[in-house]
């Protein structure tokens, strides 16, 4: 058996898989994310531990007697602040906190070779400006900082005791030479930092440990190794056999996300696309990623009392779109492909006395699929290539949203067995790869297809013919935002 753990934002998932890559157990714990101002976004680390046990704990006994193997996925770029003892100074600043805005244009400007350096614009998502704000803001907690971690990393070191980060993750930190998969000495110096105090690197296929004897009792599990692991973006990947380039995933979860494999770094910064490492040596991924995508219809449905979202999705498509429907700009906490603009907010327009629940979820889901479709043309625009696209997620359970995924993308939509579990899985795979001599298309194939969506021509034309006002609002309002927030 092989145990796959990912630390995800809204709750940790563990999954164990057979010799024959079959799901055998599946469970999860929750985590809940604190806002103590405007922009803010952050979890305490401890609570991941914590819920990695109870997900572990929740797993069959049986089940994790057998585990020969573990690998981690976890949400990336979250800045986890240590002491000298591994000790937590502060609640880890998340991906999705935009608190660092300034300090990406001031860091740009201090290491003027950021972009070709990393191959990314830089955004306060990004670990690097998070440190430079603690520096400004929290002199003595960055004074006491003998560590930065990722919050899988994190996890890694209560398991094993070794600081250690697979390149997969580590790309999204700023501080990553992405084309030389190695640290970048002038990126650290640049936030005060140095090689000291990032973990050494690992690929994602090799191991990066053992479990600790008091680790081992509180999980249930064997004194096994753990292997590097994978951000969760390309955990997904592996778990969905995306690891030749060309091929691409679309993940629907509190983000959106569009993943294609490259067999080379192929930077697009000014698109706002992310460049990163693949966690599988020699190969490397783009994306294009919204901040806000299941969370916006999250979002709807507490505003408007409806929390079953399958029933929200299916008012939605029962209401149907047109051309008069009302538009929702779903820039919730700000964007990053293609606009890289912190201060953008989600916006409703063109609602009426006659606008229902059903009309605001209709809007959320063709909000984040209008986003998605401004993020493929930016994957493309410097001559890079899509092919099939599967999903994952847990929007993928929302068959309404492919329907409008599918005409706002324009391409056929694959969706597979085990989708939802797609990182936690392939964290079991990079276990296995860890664990012995296989290759990887042995492990990392592609789970069975359930359906296909293709695109529907007359709701591709009307989605096309709406985006043309999607942009535009968001173009009209763009200063208006940056005067908003200031």
């Amino acid at each position: 058996m092989y145990l796959g753990i990912d630390i995800g934002t809204s709750g940790v998932k563990t999954v164990v898989v057979d010799e024959g890559g079959a799901l055998v157990a599946q469970a999860s714990a929750p985590l809940e994310v604190s806002r103590p101002r405007p922009g803010y976004s952050e979890q305490d680390p401890q609570a991941w531990w914590q819920a990695t046990v109870r997900a572990v704990a929740e797993l069959p006994a049986g089940a994790r007697a057998a585990v020969r193997a573990a690998g981690l996925s976890g949400q990336m770029h979250g800045a986890t602040l240590l002491d000298r003892e591994d000790r937590p100074l502060r609640p880890a600043i998340l991906w999705n906190d935009s608190r660092s805005a300034q300090e990406c244009l001031d860091l740009e400007r201090i290491a003027p070779d950021s972009r070709a350096i990393t191959g990314n614009i830089m955004m306060p998502g990004f670990t690097a400006p998070k440190l430079l704000w603690v520096s400004r803001h929290e002199p003595e907690v960055f004074r006491r900082t003998a560590c930065v971690l990722l919050p899988k990393d994190y996890v890694r070191l209560r398991m094993t005791g070794d600081k250690a980060s697979d390149l997969s993750d580590a790309s999204g930190t700023g501080w990553l030479d992405v084309g030389a998969r190695d640290w970048s000495d002038a990126m650290l110096a640049a936030t005060g930092l140095a090689r000291r105090h990032v973990p050494r690197l690992v690929e994602g296929t090799r191991p990066s440990g053992t479990l600790t004897a008091r680790a081992a009792e509180q999980l249930g599990l064997p004194r096994v190794l753990l292997a590097g692991g994978a951000g969760d973006n390309a955990a997904s990947a592996v778990g969905l056999g995306v690891v030749a380039p060309g091929e691409a995933f679309l993940s629907l979860g509190t983000s959106g996300v569009l993943f294609v494999v490259t067999d080379r770094f192929r930077p697009n910064p000014d698109g706002a696309a992310h460049a990163f490492c693949h966690c599988l040596p020699g190969r490397w991924h783009q994306m294009s990623v919204m901040l806000s995508a299941a969370s916006v219809l999250d979002w709807v449905a507490q505003l408007t009392g409806r929390p079953d979202l399958a029933r929200l999705a299916e008012a939605a498509e029962a209401r149907g779109l047109t051309r008069d429907s009302p538009f929702l700009l779903p820039y919730l906490t700000g964007e990053r492909t293609p606009h890289n603009d912190p201060h953008c907010r989600g916006v409703l327009f063109g609602i009426r006395p006659d606008t229902t629940a059903a009309d605001l979820a209709g809007a959320a889901l063709e909000g984040v699929a209008l986003g998605l479709a401004d993020g493929l043309d930016v994957l493309l625009e410097k001559g890079g290539t899509v092919g099939e696209i599967s999903v994952t997620g847990g929007g993928s359970r929302l068959p309404y949203w492919g329907e409008l995924l599918a005409a706002a993308l324009g391409r056929p939509l694959t969706y597979r067995r085990a989708s939802e579990v797609g990182a936690a899985l392939g964290a079991a795979r990079l276990a296995r790869l860890a664990s012995g001599g296989e290759r990887v298309e042995e492990v990392c194939v592609a789970p069975a297809i359930e359906r296909v969506v293709r695109p529907d021509p007359e709701l591709a034309s009307l989605l096309a013919a709406r985006r043309r006002t999607f942009v535009r609002l968001y173009r009209d309002l763009k200063s208006t935002f940056l005067e908003y927030s200031t």
